[in-house]
């Protein structure tokens, strides 16, 4: 079990100003943790680990642990882990984006998700670190190089975000480089994904493509197939004969 805090970390802790960081912060300094659970039920987050994502970010280190839920199920948990760790260079934060540079992204990204390339309007896209803030942070970033950044959607976000904190480099190498020859820092262009070895390809359909769709949504259905599946038996066969 980590060791309560001292008043100079409790004073570094403060100092954090995100507003889903502080309430992890202060609940696990008053309770010694906080479930997935009360942060849904209680707080109101529909993704719990965004918000232990934005102390981690913080530079603050934190634990995973199993706890059981008010109705026994299994549960995840997060915890400090060693406080002598805190990141000070990250104590501020990430910094805001300004409106001129997401916009210069929209444009060079010709309106679309960088991920799924489904066109959106720019209020639907998020701007995302190619390298995750956890890994790099914003040291980089004094100058906003668009070749660090990359208009995303928050379907795409979100699975990222998944992929990346499940990674062992996100978790402890933290090593840029490895996260650049990765699918979601360079989906045109990459290894790996999440140090695995596979390869992955998101389509989406929209406006008139959807009638397309709906065609090979029907035929495979009549193959017993999934649409995934249906999709790659088409790509091995086109590959075969060309």
């Amino acid at each position: 079990m980590p060791k309560r805090p001292s008043k100079q970390i409790k004073q570094q802790l403060a100092s954090i100003t995100n507003k889903r960081a502080r309430i992890v912060i202060e609940h696990i300094l008053k309770h010694g943790l906080i479930t997935t659970e009360e942060l849904e039920k209680k707080y109101g987050y529909n993704h719990p680990p965004r918000a232990a994502r934005d102390v981690r970010e913080a530079g603050i280190p934190l634990e995973t642990v199993r706890v059981r839920s008010k109705d026994g199920r299994s549960i995840a948990a997060y915890r400090f882990g060693d406080l002598t760790k805190i990141r000070q260079a990250r104590l501020q934060g990430r910094k805001t984006f300004p409106k001129q540079f997401k916009d210069k992204l929209y444009e060079l990204q010709n309106h679309k998700c960088a991920i799924c390339s489904g066109e959106f309007e720019q209020r639907y896209l998020q701007v995302d670190h190619r390298v995750p803030f956890e890994v790099a942070g914003d040291e980089n970033s004094g100058e906003w190089n668009v070749g660090d950044f990359m208009l995303v959607c928050g379907s795409c976000n979100r699975a990222k975000s998944w992929s990346c904190e499940h990674c062992a480099n996100w978790m402890t190498d933290k090593i840029s480089n490895v996260c650049l020859n990765c699918y979601w820092a360079s989906p045109e262009n990459y290894l790996h994904i999440a140090l695995q070895e596979i390869r992955r390809t998101d389509i989406l359909w929209k406006g008139n493509e959807v009638q397309a769709y709906e065609k090979l949504k029907r035929v495979a259905l009549a193959n017993q197939s999934p649409i995934p599946e249906y999709v790659k038996k088409i790509i091995a066969k086109f590959v075969r004969e060309n």
